[in-house]
């Protein structure tokens, strides 16, 4: 009896041991879901630092569509951001990987055969929790990477359209420089091309008959642009005999009344060339004055020859043209009494603009002259139609008169016809005299009066 007292003592100690284990494992096993949920907190603290790290981003984004200009700075610190984010979501998935370990462990191990049928209900739930805790877990941080995505994916497609524009402005650069090179490379060119026309021009007016020449074009342009065409107003290279020999002036301009304007073109351009390349002032100096002097010295020569005297009517001036408006101002500059010194010689310095104020001054009065003949032509032709309408109108009068009197013996005729013709040849006949079928026209006097002529007051 007293054994069975002592087995049902042991087995009673074993039990309250087992029971006691059992607590104490279990109390384990609290310890260790506490330890998860703790781990879970700590995790929902790190998300809600994710969504803080979020708003930051988004802030971020906000700047850089407000600030193009930042938009590679705002994507470096987004995209280091997002790298944080993810590394940190890969430490806590593995976190959680490696609390679900450390929970299956200890299960298995608190699966002893002695505890097994006693904790198996508590395992189930445990690890029900443990799975829903996980997936809770991984829940979230789905849609945190969702949420994470739809705020990275506007950046990205900024991002990606600021790159566009980027390449594209690059394009536009590259071509705008292509452009502009090629248009450099032209402009080099052109002046390279300009340069050496202007060389071969320097060098070909410093030859006195090609100065000549381009004095004479000068002059026929001038002609031409004011108007004074070579048929009508002027003629060119016309020569006179003199004591001193033949004079062939440039141009003759005709003017109104038979008198004559003598044009002769200079081109005193040598010393003005070396002034021009002169890169010493005193020698600059030295060669405008003796630009000066070679313009006094063709108006003094050609205000010896006196063309005045040789037309008739004579010119009252004589012009000594300039091609070049700067030829005339630097001998002005350089000799303040030229042009006195020139109208005392009865020489007129002329450039292209006041030739032409000269030539358009002639050709108004070309149009005046033109106009008076017009009008005493209009004159002539009115008296001569004036006496030929005189003249009509004397006609007209004497058909007048003939129509009176052929209208007056008409008349007569018609009342002798029904006075005396046709009485009897009513009579004849009545008397059967007749030839049948035929009949007397009636005849009626014209009673139509002739228009009379005005007067001839009135017709004037």
């Amino acid at each position: 009896m007293f054994e069975a007292l002592y087995l049902l003592a042991g087995v009673a100690a074993g039990v309250l041991t087992g029971w006691l284990l059992a607590g104490i494992r279990i109390r384990a096993l609290s310890a260790e879901v506490v330890a998860a949920r703790s781990r879970a907190m700590a995790a929902e603290g790190i998300n809600a630092e994710l969504r803080q790290q979020l708003n930051q981003v988004q802030q971020e984004l906000n700047d850089l569509r407000l600030q193009v200009v930042r938009e590679h700075q705002a994507r470096v610190r987004a995209e280091t951001s997002l790298e944080e984010a993810r590394n940190s979501l890969t430490e806590q998935k593995k976190l959680l990987a490696e609390a679900t370990q450390r929970l299956t462990d200890t299960f298995k191990a608190l699966s002893a055969e002695a505890l097994k049928s006693n904790n198996q209900a508590f395992i189930e739930l445990a690890r029900q929790v443990l799975e829903g805790v996980v997936v809770e877990a991984r829940g979230d941080l789905q849609k945190r990477q969702e949420a994470i995505d739809a705020l990275i994916k506007p950046l990205k497609e900024e991002l990606i359209r600021y790159e566009a524009q980027v390449r594209a402005m690059e394009n536009a650069r590259q071509e705008a420089y292509g452009s502009l090179k090629r248009q450099l490379q032209e402009l080099s060119q052109t002046q390279q091309l300009l340069h050496r026309e202007t060389s071969n021009l320097v060098n070909a007016l410093k030859t006195p008959q090609v100065r000549g020449r381009w004095g004479e074009i000068t002059l026929r342009r001038v002609v031409e642009v004011a108007g004074m065409s070579p048929y009508c107003d002027f003629v060119e290279q016309v020569s006179v005999e003199t004591e001193g020999g033949r004079l062939r002036p440039d141009l003759v301009v005709k003017l109104p009344g038979g008198r004559t304007v003598v044009v002769d073109a200079k081109v005193p351009l040598k010393a003005y060339m070396e002034a021009t390349e002169s890169a010493d002032e005193n020698a600059w100096r030295l060669a405008m004055q003796r630009h000066a002097q070679a313009v006094r010295a063709h108006m003094q020569s050609l205000g010896s020859k006196a063309y005045w005297s040789q037309f008739t009517p004579g010119p009252d001036f004589v012009v000594l043209f300039l091609p070049g408006e700067s030829f005339f101002s630097a001998a002005v500059e350089q000799d303040r009494r030229l042009i006195e010194d020139a109208l005392a010689s009865r020489v007129l310095l002329a450039t292209p603009t006041t030739l032409i104020a000269l030539l358009r001054t002639v050709a108004l009065s070309w149009q005046q002259h033109h106009m008076a003949e017009n009008a005493r032509q209009i004159a002539e032709a009115g008296m001569e139609l004036y006496e030929r309408v005189c003249k009509f109108a004397g006609h007209l009068a004497k058909i007048k008169d003939g129509l009176q009197k052929a209208t007056q013996s008409f008349n007569n005729a018609v009342g002798s016809w029904e006075s005396r013709v046709v009485p009897g040849a009513r009579r004849l006949k009545e008397l059967g005299a007749a030839m049948p079928g035929k009949e007397l026209l009636p005849l009626s006097q014209v009673e139509i009066a002739l228009r009379e002529l005005p007067p001839e007051r009135e017709r004037e």
